[in-house]
């Protein structure tokens, strides 16, 4: 896949995909709650699946993290499951979007780059 099948404002290299159990989701709540995060910019794709009660969310790490995304879900009177499985990936997802946005703006250093205004010799 590229970056060009994805929505704009996603890059394949920094597309997370993650599954979290949720609280409190019913009918009334659940269509404005998968819309208000579908247009935030960076999500590639959401969807909610009511058996499981999980919500589904691939995004751009670089744009947009899960803080932001659980904010919209608590304003809708949804919450993340209470239960030790879901804090656990919730702290590794955290995790990981952190780690993916440090990643990008850090600037690569090697003791190999050869210095500004040096040239190779051709042979």
């Amino acid at each position: 896949m590229s970056d060009l099948d994805h929505r704009v404002g996603v890059r394949e290299a920094n597309l997370v995909v993650r599954n979290l159990r949720l609280s409190n989701v019913y009918e009334a709540n659940c269509e404005p709650l998968i819309e208000e995060i579908d247009k935030l910019f960076g999500i590639d794709e959401v969807s909610y699946n009511i058996k499981e009660g999980a919500i589904h969310l691939a995004y751009d790490a670089t744009h947009i993290d899960l803080d932001g995304i659980e904010a919209i879900i608590r304003k809708h009177g949804a919450d993340l499951h209470n239960d030790w499985w879901t804090h656990t990936k919730e702290g590794y997802y955290q995790f990981v979007d952190q780690n993916i946005k440090d990643n990008a703006t850090h600037k690569p250093w090697s003791c190999h780059h050869l210095p500004q205004g040096a040239h190779r010799k051709r042979t």
